[in-house]
Order: C-alpha cells, then structure tokens, then sequence
C-alpha cells in the first residue's frame, strides 16, 4: 500500500500541465567545484614497546594515521524550461594502525564514487516563502561504486534511477527532493533490483561575512527487492553539519560532524559511524550561468 501509494503521487506531479511553468532568467552552463576538502592526522610513537607497563598513555599508544578526502563537483546546463544537472562525488578516507610490535592494521572509514545526471522541469518560482526557491519534478540516473572493496567482501557497483519533486535554487533551501527509486545491484551476481524511495535536504545559512552553516541529511528507504542477500539493508540514513569559515580567498577552515547509520534486514543491531574533524574545504566556480531579461 505504501509503495502505491508513493507511485500515485509521483506520477501526479509528473504530468502536471507544462503551462504551469514560470519563466526564469538563469540560462546556459554553470560548472562548480562545490567542495574540495582534506582532513589530515598523524601520531607517531616510538619505542612503545619499552613503555608498555607506563600508565602513560602518550608514550605506549599505537602510531596513528588519518586520511580522509572528499570531492563535489557539478555541471549544470540552465534553459528556460528545465535544468540538466551532472554532479560527481568521490569520497575517501583511511585509517592506519600500528602497534608497538609492528603489526599494522588499516580500515577505509568512507569509500564511494557516485555520478548522477538529472532533469528536473521548472515548474514554479517562489520569491518569497523561505527566502525563495525552484521547484518542480525530476528524474535522475545515477552509478555508485568504490575505490576498493573492503576485506572479502565484492565491490559495490549500483545503478540507480530515481523520480520525484525537487526544490533547489534556494536562498536557504539549496537542495530538497523526494522521490520513489528502482536499483539494480550488481555487487553480487546474479544482481538484485531494489525499489524504494528517499529523501534528501541541504540548507545553508550565511551567518556573516566569510561564516556559513550547512546542514545536511539523507534517507533511503528499502521496500521491496528481487533477490535477498544477507547484507542487504533496510534502510540507511545520514546527517552532516559544517561551519565554512573562510581563511584565505576560496578555503576555508570547517570544523563538522558527521553521522551514519544502517539497519540489515537479516539482523537487529544497527550500524553506526559517527564522525567529527576539522577540514580544509576549497570550492571555486569555473563557469556561472548567464541572467537573462
């Protein structure tokens, strides 16, 4: 019932009449490295092993190594009608332990490569409400993957297509969709199709000049899928927030905190990752859009 009843309301907005649409002035190319960002740590303990039974623990520690990089670029083509939108997102991090021993162990503590190009009609214009939006209805393909698997376990390789409402072009309100989804999972194989659907939210707030907060979240629902694997989830959700002060020009120094969290279908306890650092974040516009009268 649930998933009818998301499909009804999808397919409503969708074929809403296009004399509904609203003129914009925002027309042609805008490419954007959205976000660039690095965080760094090191520990290094020598002659650990002498200090083993000292209750001092900055002597005796495991040597530490921390990597964690991300990248966000998008290109974006502006008509009068509708936005085509293309966004890439690599997201890395590693983590190295070693022991006084000599025993080194790694984790990756992120790992994805996900490109998604979208259309979404431009539908209504708001001026006020909010600070003022875009909104309308969309369609997106996307392809997510990783760098390397980790462990035994196979590398994740998932097409997704999603379809829904968005709101985007927000003073506050940046990026907003809901949308039902169908994925086909080929980490395994045979592969498995998955339907669901989704929500996603960025906000941002310039608090003065230089300052600005952002927020953002995601949730992905599973409802139903072809093939059952013991690792599939039930659903996943993620949460983001960051304060951009800026430094030097573009880069900024961004303390934040992140969390992440999954439910298996096959199991009870959930899975989490909670996370917070200090980036340093570039982002600069190679290419902006033309206004138009």
């Amino acid at each position: 019932m649930k998933n009818i009843l998301l499909t009804g309301i999808l397919l409503a907005v969708l074929l809403l009449p296009a004399s509904a649409q609203q003129p914009n002035p925002k027309r042609g190319w805008q490419v954007v490295l959205d976000r660039a960002s690095l965080d760094l740590s090191s520990t290094d303990v020598k002659n650990a092993a002498d200090y083993e039974n000292f209750p001092e623990s900055q002597l005796n520690a495991d040597s530490q190594r921390v990597v964690k990089g991300h990248l966000d670029i998008t290109a974006d083509y502006y008509a009068r009608h509708f936005v085509w939108g293309n966004e890439l997102l690599l997201d890395y991090g590693k983590t190295t332990l070693k022991s006084y021993d000599g025993e080194q162990t790694t984790n990756e503590s992120a790992d994805t490569v996900q490109f998604t190009s979208s259309y979404t009609q431009r539908l209504w214009k708001n001026d006020s409400f909010l600070g003022g939006f875009e909104a309308g209805p969309y369609g997106s393909l996307s392809y997510q993957t990783e760098f390397s698997s980790a462990a035994d376990t196979p590398l994740k390789k998932v097409l997704r297509a999603a379809a829904g409402i968005k709101i985007y072009e927000g003073v506050y309100i940046k990026k907003f969709h809901l949308a039902g989804f169908a994925e086909n999972d080929f980490t395994y194989d045979p592969s498995s199709v998955k339907y669901g659907w989704e929500t996603g939210l960025e906000i941002q707030h310039v608090l003065r000049d230089g300052v600005k907060a952002v927020y953002s979240a995601m949730f992905r629902d599973y409802l139903t899928e072809s093939r059952k694997e013991p690792t599939d989830l039930d659903y996943v959700f993620s949460a983001q927030a960051r304060l951009d002060v800026n430094v030097l020009g573009e880069l900024a120094l961004s303390p934040f905190v992140e969390y992440y969290t999954g439910q298996a279908r096959a199991f009870g306890p959930r899975g989490q990752n909670f996370y917070i650092g200090v980036s340093l974040n570039f982002s600069h516009t190679f290419l902006e859009a033309k206004t138009v009268e």
